[in-house]
């Protein structure tokens, strides 16, 4: 049995220190980010005011004009400043960078990744408001949640006013899975707030729990998407899809990423350096049809692993021939990543009692005691039993933020 839990979601439509439009009752043709619903209002919202914006190559509409350049064009609109997360504007940074200046312009793009992950309140002080728009993959471990957690922090210290354009959840808005991040574990940039490691939310949904539950008390504002429903994927939105990041570079790559890419955090290459990373998983030390066999013989729903060998031209195993397997998801309701991962986890411990190393996922599972248990050859399923009645508080607090229908 697979323990995830499904939320048929009513839309809220007001949460108390979020303020949100009540969205549509018929479904229109292709879902409008709100990005494009203020241009659809010609940026009334933001009229008159002097602004920051925490954006990357994501923040564009459907027809590929950035929110930067849309911004720019507008008269009646300041934008004085420009803050970039991981990635850096470009989304094609890996590692540490430095602020720099607009390239052919004279704005500040602020680093979010450098020396400092918040904005510091010098960068605020002649800004009315920020504006964030940035594309997630629906992944607690993946850095841009908490990237917006620390900017509304810095918002509500400045007094200034947080908008977030809301975008899709690429990997749906229904299954939510894994453990809530433990308390001990909290405060870290891939392990910030204590939710599932699947939450099944949209930024702007995160926003307002983060808002609430978490004391932020941003004066925020989520300008809601149109057309969108919670059981919708990415390539069901009519929405183009741009690589949120370096090695994100497809949806079946944001559907393995919660789970079996926990694996990034031990000695198993995860496909980077390939032309196929979090779908690719292997090492020098694996043999692929062994494990390949071993995971089809579970039974995991909606997913089959193909063994396979590869050679990553960079990063872990760099020049050197893996063995290992590809994950290809069949079927994307009946798919549970973390199910998956999990699994992948436990057999690869089982296979190689001393060469896999699990030592450093606790972060990115959410839970110290794991990596002891999958040490110990513990059932996966009462692993994963075990974390339900944290889930199921989550699945009460989450319901009063969500703002889409099903």
């Amino acid at each position: 049995m697979i323990f995830t839990l499904y939320l048929l979601s009513l839309m809220a439509l007001f949460t108390q220190g979020c303020l949100h439009e009540a969205g549509s009752t018929t479904r229109p043709p292709g879902v409008s980010t709100g990005l494009e619903v203020l241009e659809a209002e010609d940026f009334a919202r933001l009229k008159g005011l002097k602004l920051g914006v925490v954006t990357n190559h994501t923040g564009v509409d459907s027809q590929g004009n950035s929110i930067i350049d849309l911004l720019l064009g507008k008269e009646d609109i300041r934008l004085l400043a420009i803050f970039a997360p991981e990635h850096g504007l470009s989304g094609k940074l890996e590692g540490a960078y430095n602020s720099s200046r607009l390239e052919g312009g004279e704005l500040t793009v602020y680093s979010l990744y450098g020396e400092t992950r918040k904005p510091r309140l010098q960068w605020l002080e002649h800004l009315d408001a920020l504006v964030f728009d940035i594309q997630d993959i629906g992944t607690r471990f993946y850095t841009y949640s908490t990237t917006m957690a620390l900017c509304m922090k810095a918002a509500a210290e400045a007094d200034i006013r947080f908008f977030v354009l809301d975008r899709p959840n690429p990997i749906g808005g229904l299954a939510v899975e894994g453990p809530v991040l433990e308390k001990s574990l909290q405060g870290n940039f891939i392990a910030y707030y204590p939710i599932p490691v699947r939450h099944g939310m949209t930024m702007g949904e995160l926003a307002c729990l983060f808002n609430e539950e978490f004391g932020i008390g941003a004066s925020l504002e989520v300008v809601e998407m149109r057309g969108y429903h919670r059981a919708m994927y990415y390539d069901q939105t009519s929405l183009p899809w741009v690589d949120p990041s370096p090695n994100m570079r497809s949806l079946t790559a944001a559907f393995l990423y919660p789970g079996p890419g926990i694996a990034e955090a031990t000695n198993l290459s995860v496909g980077r350096g390939t032309g196929l990373p979090f779908e690719l998983y292997g090492a020098p030390y694996v043999d692929g049809d062994r494990l390949a066999e071993e995971l089809n013989g579970i039974g995991i729903e909606g997913a089959t692993f193909k063994d396979t060998t590869f050679t990553p031209v960079s990063h872990k195993y760099q020049g050197e021939l893996c063995g290992g397997v590809r994950a290809v998801v069949t079927d994307r309701g009946r798919f549970r990543s973390l199910f998956a991962g999990m699994h992948l986890l436990s057999v690869l411990k089982k296979l190689y009692p001393e060469r896999f190393d699990l030592s450093n996922i606790d972060r990115w599972i959410g839970r110290k005691e794991v990596k002891e248990r999958i040490a110990r050859a513990e059932s996966v399923e009462k692993i994963i039993k075990d974390w339900q009645k944290d889930l199921e508080k989550f699945l009460d607090v989450r319901e009063k933020y969500l703002l889409y229908p099903q």
